[in-house]
């Protein structure tokens, strides 16, 4: 059997998915990134035993993320390419989604927002520091969680109008397009007795909030009404409602493919097998 593994090695978590050689998935796995090279190669054995593959099946190794820079030589004698983060999220967001073109936003530990056009070209358009990182920097000072599934179950137990300035408290007739229960101002309306999950979960809201309007602006500039999400934030289920109200508002379309967790490590392999990495960037 001849799989080819794409291992998205990021700021807080490693990815790793194998690719059959028609371009199917075989399976994917997560792991905790508390030193990349060593989230690399426990990573990397565990997926071998649980998929019960040796290094013989293994066709080539293709590394992104920002950890792929600490690795200099050859994962265990393997082929070992790498393909830059962008290209890898750019390819994966469209392969996942079936589109031909279209803005990718990849909410990772920052958040990084990419057109990835019908000519196999991914550009980069701009990135915030509001991501993941902050939602767990947040959450763990002012609700003491920091894990994301922790985070995840806390927030949804919260009560926003603890926490966020909302439509109905400042006007009476909103419009049509605006639900009163939106959020005007977050934080601006912090109540002395909200409890952790309410904190939970107005932080969660601001960070999604912050970066899906940052994808209505990017959709915007390159004249387009669909964006891709993905990245762990991208599975929160706050994230399918911002989805719904963003696209009321603004017509943009929010799709956030299945494997969203893993469309930059699939994209990498992908980008691989289509000859898309470059030379220099082979280990």
């Amino acid at each position: 059997m001849g799989i080819l593994l794409g291992i998205d090695i990021g700021g807080s978590t490693t990815k790793i998915v194998g690719l059959r050689e028609d371009g199917t998935l075989l399976s994917h796995l997560r792991v905790k990134a508390e030193d990349q090279l060593t989230s690399l190669y426990g990573a990397l054995g565990n997926y071998l035993s649980t998929n019960h593959l040796s290094l013989q099946d293994v066709v080539r190794v293709v590394l992104t993320g920002v950890g792929a820079s600490f690795v200099d030589d050859s994962i265990y004698g393997l082929p070992t390419q790498k393909v830059s983060e962008f290209s890898a999220c750019g390819t994966g967001g469209l392969a996942l989604t079936g589109l031909d073109s279209g803005v990718v936003v990849s909410m990772g530990t920052g958040t990084a927002f990419l057109w990835a056009g019908a000519d196999g070209q991914v550009r980069h358009l701009c990135g915030s520091g509001v991501g993941g990182g902050t939602l767990r920097g947040l959450c763990r000072k002012l609700a003491g969680v920091e894990h994301f599934h922790q985070f995840q179950k806390l927030s949804s137990q919260g009560n926003l109008s603890q926490t966020d300035l909302q439509i109905r408290d400042i006007s009476r007739d909103a419009g049509g397009s605006l639900d009163p229960e939106m959020t005007a101002a977050n934080f601006g309306n912090l109540a002395e007795d909200a409890t952790p999950a309410d904190l939970a979960a107005g932080t969660v809201n601001m960070v999604l909030q912050s970066i899906g309007i940052m994808t209505i602006l990017a959709c915007s500039s390159c004249k387009t009404d669909t964006a891709v999400l993905t990245g762990s934030l991208a599975t929160l289920p706050q994230t399918a409602q911002l989805a719904k109200d963003f696209h009321r508002l603004y017509g943009v379309h929010f799709l956030v493919p299945k494997e969203a967790v893993y469309a930059t490590a699939i994209g990498a392999a992908l980008y691989s097998m289509k000859g898309g990495w470059q030379s220099h960037d082979e280990v």
